[in-house]
């Protein structure tokens, strides 16, 4: 029996475990059909070929790999990141630094402790990803959304934000297949909010974990090849394209910004697992990881296709949003079905499991009528399958 009363602090009395983490208990019903995680496809991760590095770094280099070693992160791997910004993002910004990361998540929370003091504004898209937005608020931090457009996020919006609020620190955005929509940013809205930084000073955190992912269309440049001075921390990641449980990202940016975030890493963590980093850095010397990222290309291009097909097929009442690469599809009811109570009867009467929309807000308990749903990590039939019970469930609600 447990007497102590726990004094928690201000800046973390308001947090609540998020609705994502809530919903996996459901998912964790092996009847349950989860759309709801945000997993590479099974078929996608290089098992074989992680198995053998890993056994090679431990016969070649065992205490390379299980000693203690430098908080920025292996030489060796930091450059195969320099070397990737330059080749698939164009990014090559004199001066900038590289961080490697206990994955990206790991760049909000140090970017978060570096700069924000408790009332300080992230403004961030709307909706947005809630690992983010759960990381800033955990510093104190005031959330202010800016609305999603077709093309990006509504860039009046953002400045209207920018010339009111002297506290905004910085603005948080993912341009590629954003966390939950799908949308991309176009290049024009990528200049405009590179430009709104630059005149009210404030940073701007790009987040790409979905880049490499992109199956159609054409790659439209990163908001950092616009950075000229500082303006720009990028966060990039494995745990899309290797694998998430080996928990490596990266931060890239100026200098003495990754300078503070590295001495906020040593309290952390002292560093990122260094037996993943060593891993990760021969995949990348020892296989031809272009290659490696068509393949996935291909997955998720097929992953995609079957769920839209069953959406149109099965669900013809839910619009979603188009999108030419990531993990996500943004579902949206008709005005008439409660999103909550839909996504509650869905997990608990048809064992389908997707993420409430609400999830994604600045302020959680906002309305919202649209759910997340994810198609790399179920099976083609367990894709189809769900959504054809997400259609049923639709159907059969009253006054529908």
């Amino acid at each position: 029996m447990h007497n102590m009363e726990y004094r928690f602090a201000d800046r973390v009395k308001a947090l609540r475990p998020s609705a994502i983490r809530e919903i996996f208990k459901y998912a964790a019903d092996p009847e349950v059909i989860s759309l709801s995680a945000g997993n590479p496809a099974p078929e996608a991760f290089p098992v074989k070929e992680l198995e053998a590095l890993s056994a090679e770094v431990f016969q070649t280099q065992p205490l390379d790999a299980l000693l203690y070693s430098v908080t920025e992160g292996l030489p060796a791997l930091r450059d195969d990141v320099r070397r990737l910004l330059k080749q698939h993002c164009g990014i090559d910004t004199p001066g900038d630094d590289v961080l490697i990361t206990s994955g990206a998540e790991q760049v909000m929370s140090l970017l978060g402790k570096s700069l924000l003091e408790v009332g300080d504004t992230v403004v961030c898209e709307e909706p947005s990803f809630v690992g983010a937005l759960n990381s800033f608020r955990a510093y104190g931090a005031v959330l202010k959304g800016v609305p999603m457009e077709k093309d990006g996020l509504d860039v009046n919006a953002l400045e209207t934000i920018l010339k009111t609020d002297p506290r905004v620190k910085f603005l948080y955005t993912i341009p590629n297949f954003q966390n939950p929509t799908g949308i991309t940013t176009s290049w024009e809205k990528r200049r405009q909010i590179y430009a709104l930084a630059k005149k009210y000073d404030v940073l701007i955190l790009e987040d790409n974990p979905y880049g490499d992912l992109r199956f159609a269309g054409a790659d439209v440049p990163a908001i950092k090849t616009l950075d000229d001075d500082g303006h720009v921390l990028y966060a990039g990641t494995f745990s899309k394209t290797i694998a998430p449980g080996m928990r490596v990202g990266y931060a890239a940016g100026g200098a003495a910004l990754l300078q503070k975030m590295t001495v906020c890493k040593q309290g952390e963590d002292v560093h990122t697992n260094i037996w993943s980093q060593l891993v990760i850095h021969k995949f990348l010397e020892t296989y031809d990881y272009e290659t490696h990222l068509k393949n996935l290309q291909a997955i998720y291009r097929k992953k995609y296709a079957v769920a839209c097909k069953a959406l149109q097929d099965f669900a013809p009442a839910l619009s979603y949003l188009p999108t030419e690469g990531g993990l996500f599809l943004w579902c949206t009811l008709p005005d008439t079905i409660p999103m909550t109570d839909f996504c509650t009867a869905a997990v608990r009467d048809k064992k389908v499991c997707v993420v409430p929309g609400n999830a994604f807000l600045t302020d959680d308990t906002a309305p919202s009528r649209s759910f997340r749903i994810n198609y790399s990590t179920p099976t083609d039939a367990d894709l189809t399958r769900g959504i054809e019970l997400l259609g049923e469930l639709l159907r059969d609600w009253p006054n529908a």
